[in-house]
């Protein structure tokens, strides 16, 4: 208690010397060029959902942060970032996507792909949760010809259930007692679920890939015999 107490008196000084807009900046940058500038492909848990949540930590423990401008923030942060991906896909198509990163971002691109023709409008809304959906989503939306009120809804719905929700579960993690095993178990309901769901629609698109290459191979083996 003692240590904990000393740490949150060290964290209270350091953001009010260097000032917690400076703290808020930083957060919104990095949720900002998560999706906006790919950052999200290289540094995933940097700028996703741990960020977040620890962001929110630090706000309960600092009288200096204030929580809604931080939350209310990050949602707005969230939501430009999902923008400008899906205006760079819309206005740069396919090729666009085809110049970023190697093997593993080609892959995936594809998969993201494959996500967002099954899910549609639901797919900008889960893949906040999910590390590579959340950096191609909204890109491939825009690649699609998504609709672009349907996409402004389903980023709003997103932004705010990702950005400003997890940043508050972490908030009252720790500032309100009464809730704090509450909020640890939400925050981890949705940490796994986002886990779970991604390796389901992995599998699904291994199974898929592997039916469709033993489909293709077939007429080989027929016309050999």
């Amino acid at each position: 208690m003692l240590y904990a107490s000393a740490l949150d008196d060290q964290l209270g000084d350091f953001l009010g010397h260097s000032g917690a807009i400076l703290f808020y900046l930083v957060i919104w940058g990095l949720v900002f060029a998560g999706t906006a500038l790919f950052l999200g492909v290289f540094i995933p848990f940097v700028t996703g959902d741990s960020l977040l949540f620890g962001a929110g930590l630090v706000a309960a423990s600092s009288p200096n942060v204030n929580i809604a401008i931080l939350a209310i923030g990050t949602g707005i942060a969230a939501f430009l970032g999902d923008q400008v991906g899906f205006l760079l896909g819309r206005r740069y198509g396919r090729g666009y996507l085809d110049r970023r990163g190697g093997r593993r971002t080609q892959a995936a691109i594809v998969k993201t792909e494959s996500f967002y023709r099954k899910f549609g409008w639901w797919s900008v809304v889960i893949a906040r949760f999910m590390p590579w959906g959340r950096v191609f989503v909204p890109v491939i939306a825009g690649v699609g010809r998504m609709n672009y009120y349907k996409f402004l809804s389903s980023n709003l719905v997103g932004a705010l259930a990702w950005g400003t929700g997890m940043t508050l579960i972490g908030y009252y993690a720790a500032s309100i007692p009464s809730v704090k095993n509450a909020a640890y178990v939400i925050a981890g309901f949705f940490i796994v679920a986002s886990i779970i769901f991604g390796y389901r629609a992995w599998r699904r698109d291994r199974l898929e890939t592997r039916a469709a290459a033993a489909a293709d191979a077939e007429p080989e083996h027929s016309s050999g015999g």
